[in-house]
């Protein structure tokens, strides 16, 4: 069957050794949906922008087609009357911004993302060459447990083998990879959304405090809008400063959260929260 679909579609077919291989040739419009609306366009481009280093390559490979469809479609492909300026426009209206100083995403080795992605999928042990912030560099058996996009950064969660607890590695610290044809049974107990709610990209371990702090009012208005946790509480002490209570897990970026306000916080002070 696919014989006949390279005779009509662009695919092009790997005949070197059978079973014969297929896929989309380079630059191919792939299987049209003929219906896809201007809207659905838009989502779809936004989608892509937004899910490249998040979903396994081989996935993005296999959507290339509808993504290339609904950029012709908001470029006003010619045989594709759907196509409107409104539409065109909006994605050059809206834009996800920086909470912090921009920076330019770290340069990840060719094939990392693509074998870390696969391994991650298919829940196979992964081999890594990796080095670490302080420059040294071991070879190591990983299982690969989920994948993070923090700022411009990716980040792998994983076990080491023969350990149980998990650690995060900077994808950009990753000189080589190469998914492993042995498969393992995800550990039940690990819940990534957990993983990240215990503060651990924050490099904390889910300990939290109830903390509280004082901080000029200018400084710290935007905190009665968007509050540290649920059970904040503000206190106006003068017209120039308030104080601020709340339960957050410790960690290091708590840390540097709060000296970056430099001189405009003073008298912090956390207490242990009995878990």
């Amino acid at each position: 069957m696919l014989e006949t679909f390279s005779e009509h579609f662009d695919i092009e077919r790997d005949d070197r050794s059978k079973p014969y291989g297929f896929r989309w040739q380079e630059a191919s419009r792939g299987m049209a949906v003929s219906h896809l609306t201007p809207q659905e366009s838009l989502l779809l481009q936004l989608a892509q922008e937004h899910l490249r280093n998040l979903l396994p390559p081989r996935l993005m490979q296999s959507m290339s087609g509808f993504f290339d469809q609904a950029r012709r479609n908001l470029d006003g492909y010619p045989d594709n009357p759907q196509s409107t300026s409104l539409e065109r426009e909006w994605q050059h209206k809206v834009r996800v911004v920086a909470t912090s100083q921009p920076l330019l995403p770290p340069t990840i080795a060719p094939g990392v993302l693509e074998e870390v992605s696969e391994a991650l999928y298919a829940n196979r042990w992964l081999e890594l060459d990796y080095q670490n912030a302080a420059g040294k560099r071991q070879q190591a058996k990983v299982m690969p447990l989920g994948l993070a996009q923090q700022g411009p950064r990716l980040y792998l969660v994983c076990r080491f083998e023969d350990f149980d607890n998990e650690r995060s590695l900077a994808l950009h610290r990753i000189r080589k990879a190469q998914a492993s044809t042995l498969s393992f049974e995800r550990p039940k107990e690990f819940d990534l959304a957990q993983y990240d709610a215990d503060g651990r990209f924050g490099f904390g371990y889910g300990e939290k405090v109830r903390l509280t702090f004082e901080i000029e009012t200018e400084a710290g208005f935007h905190l009665t809008e968007t509050p540290l946790s649920r059970d904040q509480d503000v206190q106006v002490l003068n017209g120039e400063w308030m104080q601020i209570s709340a339960t957050v897990v410790d960690s290091a970026m708590l840390e540097w959260w709060l000296r970056g306000f430099g001189e405009a916080v003073r008298n912090i002070r956390k207490t242990a929260v009995e878990s």
